[in-house]
């Protein structure tokens, strides 16, 4: 029984639920009728999508921590928290990311990320501008103090800034208002794991996760949806929620 099976793979991951529900895309409620054994039978497409979850898991493992000693950098389980101060003294072709003290490696994006990026930035900009909006695009590279503290610093790939006074000259302090992220075999549970619930308890408003690889996108709303997904294909034309819909996306 396919129960079983879902059962052993997310007992040997230590998933919760939730977390298998945020991997997947596959609903909480879905996945909770199949472990109660209320749904017998999943559709093939439920099932290829929790099974892919688990592959991805299984084949990118999570960046190391990187830690600064002595002008050094080693993978540690465990060592004294990295601030701003570690994340300037990086080497100039060094590029990280500083989440909670804790540095994680970048890698260098592809022409499909670059052109995904490129789409985003001319979508919602023609849409800003036509309407006299007061808001900023801003694709990578650009610091975000995402918490406005010493530990944390990203570089989304692309984010939307309404709020003014979180634009300084070299970054944007506190958290953006909308966020997407290129999902990469290098990336991807950074951005589907950790980042995923560092946006939404910064304030982040809206987070897309684009998954050139299917096709598709992962759409988070947090003030009303929480860790709920929506799920979308390149060929729909994808709401912009932070606009009320009245911006809508062809990748």
């Amino acid at each position: 029984m396919y129960r079983d099976i879902l059962l052993e793979k997310k007992k040997a991951m230590h998933w919760t639920t939730e977390e298998l529900s945020i991997r997947s895309g596959v609903p909480v409620g879905t996945i909770n009728k199949i472990l109660s054994g209320e749904t017998t039978s999943p559709r093939y497409d439920t099932m290829m999508a929790l099974n892919q979850a688990f592959e991805d898991a299984e084949e990118t493992p999570r960046t190391p921590l990187m830690v600064r000693e002595t002008g050094r950098y080693m993978t540690a389980s465990s060592s004294r928290f990295n601030t701003l101060n570690d994340y300037y003294s990086l080497p100039g072709d060094q590029r990280c990311e500083l989440i909670d003290g804790a540095f994680y490696d970048m890698a260098s994006p592809s022409s499909s990320h670059q052109a995904l990026i490129t789409e985003l930035v001319f979508q919602f900009y023609s849409h800003i501008r036509s309407r006299e909006g007061s808001c900023k695009v801003f694709p990578a590279p650009l610091d975000v103090q995402l918490d406005r503290d010493e530990y944390t610093m990203v570089q989304p790939d692309f984010m939307v800034v309404c709020d003014e006074e979180k634009i300084r000259k070299d970054r944007i302090f506190g958290a953006p208002d909308f966020i997407a992220e290129i999902l990469s075999p290098s990336s991807h549970r950074l951005d589907t794991d950790i980042k995923l619930l560092k946006y939404m308890q910064a304030g982040v408003k809206e987070y897309w996760m684009i998954d050139p690889e299917r096709n598709r996108v992962i759409c988070y709303y947090f003030p009303e949806d929480g860790l709920m997904p929506t799920l979308a294909n390149f060929s729909e034309d994808i709401p912009v929620r932070i606009f009320s819909g009245d911006l809508r996306i062809t990748l």
